[in-house]
């Protein structure tokens, strides 16, 4: 057994020498470098430098500047209505007609008896002008001189009255007619043709509803730390004012892109509200078109500082890692570079940045598209005008 193994495994000494010269010449050659890959290209912009003021934001709701019930003066039978559900009208227009008869007959009784009143008071005026003759001539006794002379104050009291019951008659008369008492948008009709509304004080019947169109108002809250802040910036005059010096104020409605709507502070409310810890503040804006609706949800803003130089970022070009905010800045060796970043709030879709830039250094734009990592080189470009990036760095 041992001598068949020595014969397997043993080789000619020739074989094994030409083996060994074979491989001695055949060295290994070093492994191939990859191709070297162009750096990434990423979009970069300047940080801005511009001047502003800064705003604070709060939800409110419009609401008109005036609002009136419409209600009858008098009592009757609606005869007419002269007027469309939501149509604007003007102060004096003649909304409902209440059937006018009575009222007629009312008040021509009692130009009758004005006029009746009227001639007794010449009667008695021609007596007591006659007095002093008579009495001078012993026609007539003292006592009967003192009659005709309180008859005669008596016709003037009776014509006074007689006058004032007429002119109650014409009211009444005039109140069949229902006018709108403002300016603005009337209501649908709240009682119909042919029904009986009273005229009775402290009870009578809404026939519809008046709110005032232009201009209008928005209600908002406050909180606490902007209140403090508004007034601490208006007592040192540092809030731009109109000549007027009323703030001005900016208002969106949904829908809307940026505050196109300019208005001013109208009032604050005269104390905070403990359980909100907020106060009612009151703007007006003008309203010509009548497109700002009383009872929409609207979003207002109010100075917050004064106007000073800031610096913007896009937003996109800002990343949260973890509780800090950063941005990618260029370097002068086309690398990026992680720079951590304290903001402010967004001015047209872009943030205030308070410290960690400069102006005129260069960010990544779109970190999300980007996927670049700190230290990585880079070859930068501008944002293109007309595209998605540009349009958002430009608002």
């Amino acid at each position: 057994m041992k001598s068949i193994m020595s014969l397997r495994f043993a080789w000619p000494a020739g074989v094994v020498g030409g083996l060994l010269a074979v491989t001695g010449c055949q060295r290994p050659s070093a492994p191939a470098a990859p191709p070297q890959m162009p750096p990434p290209q990423v979009t970069v912009v300047g940080v801005e430098l511009r001047e502003l003021v800064e705003w604070d934001e709060f939800t409110g709701r419009t609401a008109p500047v005036e609002y009136v019930e419409v209600r009858p003066r008098v009592s009757g039978y609606i005869q007419e209505a002269r007027f469309q559900s939501g149509q604007l009208v003007k102060q004096g227009d003649v909304l409902f007609v209440i059937d006018p008869r009575w009222h007629q007959a009312e008040f021509d009784q009692r130009e009758a008896e004005l006029a009746q009143a009227q001639v007794r008071l010449d009667n008695a005026r021609r007596e007591a002008d006659r007095t002093a003759q008579l009495l001078a001539g012993k026609a007539i006794s003292t006592e009967e001189a003192e009659a005709r002379q309180a008859r005669y104050n008596e016709a003037k009291a009776a014509l006074l009255a007689a006058r004032a019951a007429r002119d109650t008659a014409k009211l009444d008369l005039d109140h069949t007619q229902v006018r709108a008492p403002i300016n603005g948008r009337v209501s649908r009709e709240l009682v119909n043709v042919g029904n009986y509304v009273s005229g009775t004080a402290g009870a009578a019947t809404m026939l519809t509803t008046i709110v005032s169109v232009d201009p209008i108002y928005v209600y908002a809250d406050m909180d606490e730390n902007s209140l403090l802040r508004f007034n601490a910036l208006s007592r040192a005059r540092q809030i731009s004012s109109h000549g007027d010096g009323k703030v001005p104020v900016e208002l969106q409605l949904a829908g809307e892109d940026g505050f196109p709507h300019r208005g001013v502070i109208e009032s604050f409310d005269n104390k905070l509200d403990p359980q909100t810890g907020s106060i009612l503040l009151r703007a007006v804006f003008p309203n010509p078109d009548g497109r700002i609706v009383p009872g929409l949800f609207a979003r207002i803003r109010v100075p917050a500082s004064a106007k000073y130089p800031a610096l913007l970022v896009d937003e996109r070009a800002i990343g949260t890692d973890q509780a800090q905010k950063y941005v990618l800045t260029l370097t002068a060796t086309n690398t990026v570079a992680y720079r951590p970043v304290k903001l402010g709030g967004t001015v047209e879709g872009r943030r205030i940045v308070r410290e960690g830039l400069q102006a005129g250094e260069k960010v990544v734009q779109n970190l999300v598209m980007a996927r670049v990592r700190p230290g990585m080189s880079v070859e930068p470009k501008e944002p293109v005008a007309g595209t998605a990036d540009n349009q958002v760095a430009q608002r």
